[in-house]
C-alpha cells in the first residue's frame, strides 16, 4: 500500500495532506505544493488536475522542495499510485511513427539513448511488459512520461509535444 504526504511549504512545513490512493484534484486541499514525503510506493505526480500537464515520478524518500523532484513550479494538482510490475520488462522503440524505421528492443534501463543507439528521438513504441518512464534528457532528467503496456503509434499518444527522448527507465517495485 502506498503513502504520500504533500506539504504546502518547503521543508515539510505548512498545511499537509496525506494520501494512500489516486487523487484527481489536490487543489481542493491547498493551492501549492512545495515539499513531499513518499513513505511507501511509487507515485506519478501531475501539474494539473485529472492527471495532465507535466509529470513527475517519485519513489520512496523526502523531497524538501519542488526542485528535488525536477519540478518546474510548485503546482501539483493530481497524483497516481503506480502499481509495481514484478516480472520482466520489455519495450520496442522506433525512430518513426507507426512502428516504422529502426527498432531497438530493451529489457533494461537506458540512461543515455543517444550514446547507446545514436537516437535523439522516438516516434513510436510498443511496451510489451512492465511500465516505463521516458525522460526528455539523458540521465533521467527533463520532462517525464509514464508509459503503461500498450502500443503508442506516435509520441503525442504518451502526452509529449515532441519526440525527444534522452533516457528511459523501468518502473520497479521501489526506488
Amino acid at each position: 500500500m502506498g503513502k504520500i504526504i504533500y506539504y504546502e511549504d518547503k521543508n515539510f512545513q505548512g498545511r499537509s495532506y496525506e494520501s494512500s490512493s489516486d487523487c484527481s484534484d489536490l487543489h481542493s486541499y491547498f493551492s501549492r505544493c512545495n515539499s513531499i514525503r513518499v513513505e511507501n510506493g511509487n507515485w506519478m505526480l501531475y501539474e494539473r488536475s485529472n492527471y495532465s500537464g507535466h509529470q513527475y515520478f517519485l519513489g520512496k524518500g523526502e523531497y524538501p522542495d519542488f526542485q528535488q523532484w525536477m519540478g518546474f513550479n510548485d503546482s501539483i494538482r493530481s497524483s497516481r499510485l503506480i502499481s509495481p510490475h514484478r516480472g520482466t520488462h520489455k519495450i520496442r522503440i522506433y525512430v518513426r511513427e507507426n512502428f516504422r524505421g529502426d527498432m531497438v528492443e530493451l529489457t533494461e534501463d537506458c540512461p543515455a539513448l543517444f550514446e547507446m543507439f545514436n537516437y535523439h528521438e522516438i516516434h513510436s513504441c510498443n511496451i510489451l511488459e512492465g511500465s516505463w518512464i521516458f525522460y526528455e534528457l539523458p540521465n533521467y532528467r527533463g520532462k517525464q512520461y509514464y508509459m503503461k503496456p500498450g502500443e503508442y503509434l506516435k509520441f503525442t499518444e504518451w502526452g509529449a509535444l515532441n519526440s525527444k527522448v534522452g533516457s528511459l527507465r523501468r518502473v520497479l517495485e521501489s526506488y
